[in-house]
């Protein structure tokens, strides 16, 4: 399904897209399946609905992608564009991962066992943005704690990476 944020621009002029974040997200933490997080990409999460919600006041935020328990897809920014999901990051030497980057949220918390549709769903959209950015090899998919590890954990300590990067086309990259 198609949701068209208004929280992107264009990427700089020359960027090459050689970089894939994975995120986890729910609102309230731990909480699936309410359409907040949705409402958050889209600028209009009302922070009256829960009290953990009044630090996202005002907070322009996007992905490009999500995917949900059930493995279903969810885009909110074209690939080819700058989501605003990575913040103030780096990965080697260049800063703005935004710049660069393609941002996969997947729904859940850094505690919480991921589901095996998201890593089904996760696996096959890595395969996929690989075909078509070589540049992102497999050492250049990273959590978002791997490129602000003074701000974010995620995707946390129950993201199974070995599982993860055990499915990924070996010949990708």
């Amino acid at each position: 399904m198609h949701y068209p944020s208004p929280n992107y621009n264009e990427r700089p002029g020359g960027a090459e897209i050689s970089l894939l974040v994975v995120h986890n997200i729910s609102l309230p933490v731990g909480v699936f399946g309410n359409g907040f997080v949705v409402d958050l990409f889209l600028n209009r999460l009302d922070v009256r609905e829960d009290p953990s919600f009044e630090s996202l006041q005002g907070l322009k935020v996007s992905s490009h992608l999500m995917i949900t328990r059930d493995g279903a897809l969810l885009q909110f920014v074209s690939v080819n564009d700058r989501a605003w999901h990575a913040g103030e990051s780096k990965y080697q030497t260049q800063k703005n991962c935004n710049d660069f980057s393609v941002g996969i949220e997947l729904e859940g918390t850094d505690t919480l066992a991921f589901e095996d549709a998201q890593y089904k769903k996760l696996i096959a959209v890595t395969n996929l943005l690989q075909q078509h950015f070589p540049a992102i090899t497999h050492d250049r998919v990273v959590g978002h704690c791997d490129i602000a590890p003074k701000r974010k954990t995620d995707p946390g300590i129950a993201f199974d990476w070995q599982r993860f990067r055990g499915g990924l086309c070996a010949d990708c990259c």
